[in-house]
């Protein structure tokens, strides 16, 4: 069984790819995206190896601290969660759990893993089903088909994770279906502690020497969908220990925050259960994003009258405008307003350095955009200008701190969701207490790139 694909060290590190490899995948990155060369374009940098990010213009964001978003339109599939998905395939594969000619892979998600995953799938030779929610934007449910994956609709909207799990248990009975959990599976854990947290690291001292920043990163913000975007902060903090790790999800559905409940459509985050590779214990604060915000800042971003009003009323510089037109998504501004209010929370100055990701683009959101415009009317200047205030006036409410107490309870309500309905033991449960567990599936990466290696050859 041949595989085909980047190790996680390539992923970081893409100049270590076989050069006629690397020239051959850039190339396609736009004649073909569809050509599994493309495997070898899942990473934070470009063809020239420099890192996908923006620094947040502080006319926009109101505070001293530097706001850094790294981006991930330029991934294959136009999500960085095309890693996530990938990591978690070639660990499976590389073990023997997989074999395309045999089985076909469910992709649960709510949106932007399972555009990855048809994309991954699809591209490695494997029969793939994606099972997201109905209430999901059109853009998404077109991107999947177009990669040639099938889609089975469930219930509800972002918030409804439970009706994905009860499609898998029933798609599950099949013997030859093989379920990639992005909430349970560690190779989207592994993929972001290595991957993402080693590139944010390097970007430390690329920043450090435009004169942004101290060299360090004071924290890291992510909204929490499967909770594998935030495992970066796990590696930050090894670097730089009183680095805080800032986990976001929205007021809609407060789940961490009080054991909140309830629908909201910042899609890709907050979905009423703690997932199984979320290191809550190593997280230092929960905050909320009204979703409505979100999605006004969104258009704000992405919107002529927006753009004209962020230049001519609060001196934004037009480059930047013009950037940020194209890398944000709903996720992306929630990111950015939970980076606001980290830095006003914890007093962050102009040496002082967050970071955050921007997941996907405009592009998955024209459908939610238009629904805005017919809620709430054409956005002309003088509501541009109120939406500005969202980014430079966000607030510190909703804020509760990582201490020990809190972080056991965030640690509890795993329970529920793991134990009781998915068939993990008590025993296992609390293994994730201690860090050495979580040490010990980091230290897995090498162990799966040497099989990968082995494989390729």
């Amino acid at each position: 069984m041949s595989i085909l694909g980047p190790t996680f060290e390539e992923m970081l590190h893409p100049n270590k790819i076989a050069p006629e490899i690397r020239k051959r995948a850039i190339e396609m990155m736009k004649q073909d995206p569809l050509d599994p060369i493309n495997l070898f374009n899942i990473t934070w940098r470009d063809g020239n190896n420099n890192i996908y990010y923006h620094v947040m213009p502080k006319e926009l964001t109101g505070v001293d601290a530097n706001i850094v978003v790294l981006y991930g339109k330029d991934f294959p599939s136009g999500s960085h969660k095309v890693g996530a998905a990938y990591s978690v395939l070639i660990e499976k594969q590389s073990f023997g759990e997989v074999d395309p000619s045999t089985h076909t892979l469910v992709w649960p998600s709510t949106g932007n893993y399972g555009i990855g995953g048809a994309w991954v799938g699809c591209r490695m030779g494997f029969d793939s089903i994606v099972v997201l929610p109905e209430g999901m934007s059109k853009e998404r449910f077109k991107q999947i088909e177009s990669y040639g994956a099938r889609i089975i609709k469930t219930p509800g909207s972002e918030s409804n994770v439970k009706e994905i799990y009860d499609e898998t248990h029933r798609l599950r009975q099949d013997p030859k279906v093989r379920i990639l959990n992005q909430f349970e599976v560690m190779g989207n854990y592994r993929f972001h502690y290595h991957v993402t947290g080693n590139t944010i690291v390097e970007l430390a001292a690329v920043l450090k020497q435009q004169g942004i920043g101290d060299g360090t990163i004071a924290a890291y913000c992510s909204a929490k969908g499967s909770a594998g975007t935030i495992a970066a902060g796990d590696r930050l903090k090894q670097v730089w220990h009183d680095h805080k790790i800032v986990g976001l999800e929205p007021i809609q559905c407060p789940t961490l925050y009080n054991n909140g409940y309830g629908s909201h459509d910042i899609q890709g985050i907050g979905d009423k259960h703690v997932t199984w590779i979320h290191n809550v214990m190593n997280m230092d604060a929960i905050m909320c994003l009204d979703d409505i915000e979100c999605k006004k800042g969104l258009q704000l971003l992405t919107e002529e009258a927006g753009w004209n009003t962020l230049v001519k009323r609060f001196s934004v510089p037009q480059k930047s405008v013009e950037t940020m037109a194209t890398l944000f998504g709903i996720s992306g501004v929630a990111n950015v307003l939970g980076a606001i209010k980290t830095a006003k929370f914890y007093g962050y100055g102009k040496n002082d350095t967050i970071v955050t990701i921007c997941t996907d683009n405009i592009d998955r959101y024209h459908s939610v955009m238009a629904d805005m415009t017919a809620t709430y009317g054409k956005m002309d200047e003088a509501e541009a200008t109120a939406r500005a205030h969202i980014f430079k006036d966000q607030k510190i409410d909703w804020i509760k701190e990582g201490t020990t107490d809190t972080r056991r309870q965030w640690h509890n309500l795993k329970y529920y969701t793991w134990v009781e309905q998915q068939g993990k033991t008590v025993e296992e449960l609390n293994a994730t207490l201690d860090q050495s567990w979580w040490i010990k599936h980091q230290q897995m990466v090498g162990e799966i790139d040497a099989k990968l290696k082995a494989a390729r050859r």
